[in-house]
């Protein structure tokens, strides 16, 4: 397609233009102009960025109907590959996609569609996450402010996660139906935050007071296994807070909190890791749980060669496919202790007996391979219930029993594949003749009717005889020896 000439002059007062006489300018009959070195292969014609403007003219490198202040990773125009460059100058938008009337206007719907959805909407601020009490499952006994919940900076859409393990609730809204969004792009993105570099100094970590060794002494961990692990505490004004230390080679990487009422939270921007993962380092065998007071259980029963997971269990089991382990992000702590699990030959999972633990064993197992997983079947605390986890078997039966749990661990469940424990009660069914057609029926041999009989349900026979001694006869014989006489039938 031919191209019009066209005369660009920079204004004198514009420097920052001035410093990019390097580049130069693809022109085509899109209504996108681009500017950058690297678009300069198949371009039709190109002319010098050397050129003053009569009138002030807008170089952009997308379309010029905004539709985000949120830059796209990748973009394609005429056919050809955009990357971000450093030289290249910010784009310029036609129009302001955040107008001041527009803006509160939106924002005001949304705000409203929040607030009927059971919201508390008065602190709620667009490009920040707010922690707010979940209308869906209240926090809990201890109302925890457990629900993440992030507005877009144009105001138009709210999205929101509970991490409450036993909800789960998640769920968005918009203002408008057919308002445009930037949490499309901001999904596209993927953020890569530094991780923080903590000490126990830096975070006011002490040593555990007489309060807290009481409290678990009460669930029967000693204060030798406390201090094998680091635990340690915080003070919050006149509460202390128990702080569990993740390590790794021995160096403090993060940590997590517990307060009194069974409130969890972590620093933010650490590394997600195993708590414990150091005595897992050359382990054959590997036990997982789910919290870390039941990591400690275990070393009361005498196995360390045990991890607990950091963030708990989910509410139920993903449907979703991950094509990356970076797109796993809820479970990364296992991507990022890969070297360890991948020398295990067998993992037991030995997470909690409820919903939300049987979830998280499912989960886990679907990453780690099913074929070497293994789990455990906490033992009855009575008629109708069983024990939860690893710290109520210490607490309540002790060590003996917690270890004998472990021991007597099961393959973890394949579809297709069973014991033989499966049939137990089908063999002892048919050896005591309680379904009816154990004994079969007659062969036609009188000899042979007190020693063989033939079954009337499917099954294979096999029939060893010296050769030239009737095998033959006998075998071709039979079924007519166990034809019905009236109906013609096999019996």
């Amino acid at each position: 397609m031919p191209f019009s000439p066209l005369l660009l002059r920079l204004r004198d007062s514009d420097p920052e233009m001035l410093l990019r006489q390097q580049h130069r300018v693809v022109i085509s009959s899109s209504p996108t102009i681009m500017a950058s070195k690297q678009l300069l292969k198949s371009t039709p014609l190109t002319l010098p960025l050397r050129l003053n403007l009569y009138s002030p003219v807008t170089i952009s490198a997308f379309p010029l109907k905004s539709t985000s202040r949120i830059l796209p990773v990748s973009l394609k125009t005429s056919a050809l590959p955009y990357t971000s460059h450093s030289n290249v100058p910010r784009p310029v938008y036609s129009e302001n996609p955040e107008d001041t009337s527009n803006f509160s206007a939106r924002f005001n719907v949304l705000k409203k569609k929040l607030e009927a959805i059971g919201f508390d909407t008065q602190m709620l601020k667009t490009g920040q996450y707010d922690n707010l009490l979940c209308p869906a499952c209240k926090g809990g006994y201890s109302m925890e402010k457990s629900l993440s919940l992030v507005i877009t900076l144009d105001g138009n859409c709210a999205v929101w996660t509970c991490h409450r393990g036993k909800c789960g609730w998640r769920g968005d809204t918009r203002a408008f139906a057919n308002g445009r969004s930037s949490y499309g792009r901001l999904n596209q993105i993927t953020k890569i935050k530094p991780k923080r570099e903590i000490t126990e100094k830096s975070l006011g970590l002490e040593p555990l007071c007489r309060e807290l060794i009481a409290y678990f002494g009460e669930r029967m961990i000693s204060e030798k296994t406390l201090a094998r692990n680091s635990v340690m505490q915080k003070t919050y004004g006149d509460e202390f807070i128990i702080a569990f230390t993740y390590r790794r080679n021995g160096v403090f990487v993060s940590c997590k909190y517990r307060d009194v009422n069974k409130n969890f939270w972590q620093e933010e921007d650490t590394e997600k890791i195993f708590y414990g993962v150091d005595d897992i380092k050359a382990a054959s065998d590997i036990i997982i749980v789910e919290g870390e007071i039941d990591k400690l259980s275990m070393e009361e029963a005498g196995f360390y060669n045990c991890v607990s997971v950091p963030n708990g269990a989910p509410a139920s089991v993903s449907t979703k496919v991950f094509k990356s382990d970076e797109e796993d992000t809820k479970y990364q702590y296992l991507w990022n202790c890969k070297e360890y699990l991948e020398k295990a030959s067998r993992i037991i999972l030995a997470t909690d007996g409820d919903s939300p633990g049987l979830a998280l064993a499912e989960e886990l197992a679907r990453r780690l391979g099913r074929e070497r997983c293994w789990r455990v079947k906490w033992p009855k605390k009575n008629e109708v219930d069983h024990f939860k986890d690893a710290n109520e078997v210490l607490m309540y039966l002790g060590p003996d029993a917690l270890k004998e749990v472990i021991e007597n661990a099961e393959l973890y469940p394949i579809q297709g594949l069973f014991n033989f424990s499966h049939y137990f009660d089908e063999i002892d069914a048919y050896y005591h003749q309680a379904l009816g057609f154990e004994l079969g029926v007659a062969t036609g041999w009188r000899g042979l009717n007190g020693l063989y009989n033939v079954s009337t349900i499917f099954h294979l026979s096999y029939s060893v005889a010296e050769p030239e001694k009737g095998l033959v006869p006998y075998a071709c014989s039979l079924p007519l020896s166990i034809i019905h006489p009236v109906t013609g039938r096999l019996v």
